[in-house]
């Protein structure tokens, strides 16, 4: 399998590219990573240093992967953290272009955008181009509980109006919603959720909540849904190998009381996913 990755890169830390690229190698994905950023940490430290990268300059890599004839052999386009607002037009140029030379070939988005605790931390025109935009190009979508509420105008809390806005997203255009961080308020207390809502059906994964915020957490969960659901159809096993695999990342990187993502370290949990956690179908 080839991903052609488009995400912001830091040197220091694990978000974007920077955290998804491994996770992806350790299963066995070829990655075609292509930055929109190059910054030197994650901008949740408050300050940072490096430049968002121009939409011309993403789309200049882009091409000389085409110039490759590459394009061909491209599985899946997956994009997350935008930077810029033009970088929205250069990943649905690149999504295109990959389509036209595979039909098969599918669109990830990560619609990143914010959360329910620290609100929308992108640019203001970032959250009005993914819906109206870059959302209905896409074949499969991971929006966390607050950015499928953006999306879709609603207020997800409980499974039904959950599953009620994964539907209306789905009406945008994607076949396939994976919702991460639902915190309904019926759960079983110290617990957070998953939710994935296809043509076939919808599932549900429980895990304990980690009482930390991970920077780039959501970025692996993207990329190694997608990368699983790609390889087998199959959206109770994606998610629930994803769900080990992030899982254990989390656990390991808050048993060792660092802020970064223990991202190396938690490779077996990639490789060679638990499957501790059961899936339920919930429709």
């Amino acid at each position: 399998m080839k991903i052609l990755s488009i995400q912001s890169a830091v040197a220091y830390g694990h978000v974007g590219n920077s955290a998804a690229v491994f996770p992806l190698q350790r299963i066995g994905v070829e990655v075609l990573p292509v930055y929109t950023v190059n910054f030197s940490n994650h901008t949740g430290y408050g300050a940072w240093r490096g430049p968002l990268i121009a939409p011309d300059d993403v789309a200049a890599v882009i091409e000389g992967i085409g110039d490759r004839g590459v394009f061909g052999d491209i599985d899946v386009v997956l994009s997350g953290y935008q930077g810029g607002e033009g970088i929205a037009d250069v990943i649905l140029d690149a999504v295109a272009r990959v389509k036209e030379a595979n039909p098969a070939a599918v669109y990830a988005c990560d619609p990143v955008m914010g959360n329910a605790k620290s609100g929308c931390f992108v640019a203001p025109a970032i959250p009005v181009l993914l819906r109206e935009k870059v959302v209905p190009a896409a074949d499969i979508i991971t929006p966390n509980q607050f950015e499928l509420g953006f999306l879709t105008g609603t207020e997800p809390s409980d499974l039904a109006s959950t599953l009620e806005s994964a539907d209306r997203a789905r009406a945008m255009g994607p076949r396939t919603v994976l919702v991460t961080s639902v915190e309904r308020p019926d759960r079983p207390e110290g617990t957070i959720e998953m939710l994935a809502v296809t043509d076939d059906g919808a599932w549900l994964v429980r895990t304990p909540h980690i009482p930390m915020k991970a920077n780039g957490s959501g970025d692996v969960t993207a990329a190694l849904f997608t990368a699983h659901l790609t390889a087998t159809g199959n959206t109770a096993d994606a998610l629930a190998r994803t769900t080990s695999s992030v899982f254990d990342l989390l656990q390991n990187t808050f048993d060792s009381g660092e802020r970064e993502l223990r991202l190396i370290e938690s490779q077996e949990a990639y490789a060679h996913p638990r499957m501790q956690f059961a899936v339920e179908q919930v429709r």
